[in-house]
């Protein structure tokens, strides 16, 4: 079984599969770009790294038997479950203010990114995506606004089991946008 969790950054994705109980191997895949060198290079702009999708998709298209967790993870192909978290752009943008708060952190660009950010989770930019590339019968939604980690990994979970019904837009948070 290959099982993706994606959502806009800031939604959750990492604490919740961190708090997932399954027998899959669960991949950051964050982690393995940053720690394997699967970028093209650094946006000083945004400081982050601009992942190397083709080396991706190559590294796990053979994968069973693996959840893999980022906002890139529906780039990934034959998924046989892909969970978008989301979570209301207010909150979002608050969530990824907070992450700046770090000393050291350059402001314009926290807002910069939580603003952007914000902006791409009223749009349902990455459910669009993950919809266009596996299909609405393989999309699970999760709204993560008021939800423990706890509460979102038993509702991955039921996904993985097939213990819901694929929910691709059943969540709405376009009136954000007005």
């Amino acid at each position: 079984m290959r099982v993706l969790v994606t959502g806009t950054p800031g939604t959750g994705k990492t604490t919740a599969t961190d708090a997932l109980d399954t027998d899959l191997d669960v991949v950051h895949l964050n982690d393995v770009i940053r720690d394997e060198e699967l970028y093209t290079e650094r946006d000083a702009e945004r400081d982050s790294l601009v992942a190397d999708v083709d080396a991706l998709v190559e590294t796990y298209a053979d994968r069973d038997d693996v959840l893999v967790e980022s906002h890139l993870a529906h780039y990934l192909p034959d998924a046989d479950a892909v969970v978008v978290l989301r979570c209301r752009p207010d909150v979002l943008e608050e969530r990824l203010r907070a992450r700046g708060d770090d000393e050291g952190a350059d402001l314009a660009a926290v807002e910069r990114e939580a603003e952007e950010n914000s902006e791409a989770e009223a749009l349902d930019v990455v459910l669009a995506e993950a919809v266009e590339r596996h299909g609405e019968e393989r999309v699970y939604e999760v709204d993560t606004t008021d939800r423990t980690p706890d509460d979102v990994a038993t509702e991955i979970g039921a996904a993985i089991r097939g213990e819901r019904d694929p929910s691709a837009g059943d969540v709405d948070f376009t009136e954000y946008l007005l």
